[in-house]
């Protein structure tokens, strides 16, 4: 036991971040870590090889499991839904490979994914899992895994972000955005956000929200100033780092209200992500270990 015990805590944190990105759900993940633990407690390691590949293995096993049910709970989710957030270390935003797999613009891109191909793609991909392992993982073929693997790549190139942002780009543009939403700078948010940015907010019916995406820099930025006006409230942001990336937290008469991620292109702000769902908001407190090896 203590064999089997030493290797999953070894791998915990690879496995914690392969399940988050095929699930988008921190909770969700840690559940897929218990599953995982109890089925690998029961393998006679004599018989395994590679010990990290069969545990990589149970994860996604577990996690595809999983995946299936949370789409069918997504269908009757209240408004906008978007993926729970992460407090990570700041030295996940240097891993750019790291950031950009587990940024929220990514991340919604992945939610366009049939399951199995979130998995093949998320593995092979983000992880470099060769073909042979994918396919003992999600029950295929390494000939089909192949095909869902181009398909998804097809899928997913089409929707990323163009090109990589570093971290500096990403802190510039919200902070410019955060003092022109201080100040009530009409003007100076038009100058930040791209003329085609989404606004997309998360309060799963728990906290107010758009209930749909708001798309053009216009409507984005008086959407954003004419709540702040109308509510009789204080509000203040501080920087924080959040799936590999900046993020603002959100404190509103002193209390935590959320997290806004954002996607940058060119130095200007492209996409806006509000999770304000208090269920959401729980891995907030203690920063995520998360890694790709």
């Amino acid at each position: 036991m203590r064999d089997a015990t030493d290797d999953f805590v070894t791998y915990r944190n690879l496995l914690f971040t392969v399940a988050y990105e095929m699930l988008g759900s921190a909770a969700d993940a840690e559940d897929v870590l218990q599953e995982t633990w109890l089925r690998w407690a029961d393998v006679d390691l004599d018989q395994v090889r590679d010990r990290r590949a069969y545990l990589v293995r149970i994860t996604t096993r577990q996690a595809l499991n999983r995946l299936r049910t949370m789409q069918r709970r997504r269908e009757s989710y209240v408004g906008s839904w978007l993926p729970e957030p992460l407090l990570t270390t700041p030295d996940a935003s240097g891993d750019v490979e790291l950031a950009e797999s587990m940024s929220m613009a990514m991340m919604l891109v992945l939610e366009t994914l049939a399951p199995t191909e979130r998995a093949v793609f998320v593995l092979r991909e983000v992880f470099d899992v060769g073909y042979d392992e994918i396919a003992e993982a999600v029950g295929k073929t390494p000939a089909a895994v192949r095909q869902i693997a181009h398909r998804a790549r097809q899928h997913v190139d089409a929707r990323r972000p163009r090109q990589t942002v570093s971290e500096n780009e990403v802190r510039a543009a919200l902070d410019s955005f955060q003092k022109a939403l201080a100040g009530g700078d009409l003007q100076g948010l038009l100058h930040v956000l791209a003329p085609d940015t989404v606004l997309i907010a998360d309060g799963g019916g728990l906290k107010q929200a758009a209930a749909r995406p708001i798309s053009g820099a216009d409507k984005v930025a008086r959407f954003m100033l004419g709540g702040l006006r109308k509510g009789q409230f204080s509000y203040t942001t501080a920087f924080a780092t959040v799936n590999g990336s900046p993020a603002l937290a959100f404190h509103v008469d002193g209390e935590f209200d959320g997290v806004m991620a954002a996607r940058v292109d060119q130095g200007r702000i492209t996409g806006l992500y509000y999770v304000r769902n208090p269920e959401k908001l729980t891995r907030l407190t203690d920063a995520a270990e998360v890694t790709l090896r």
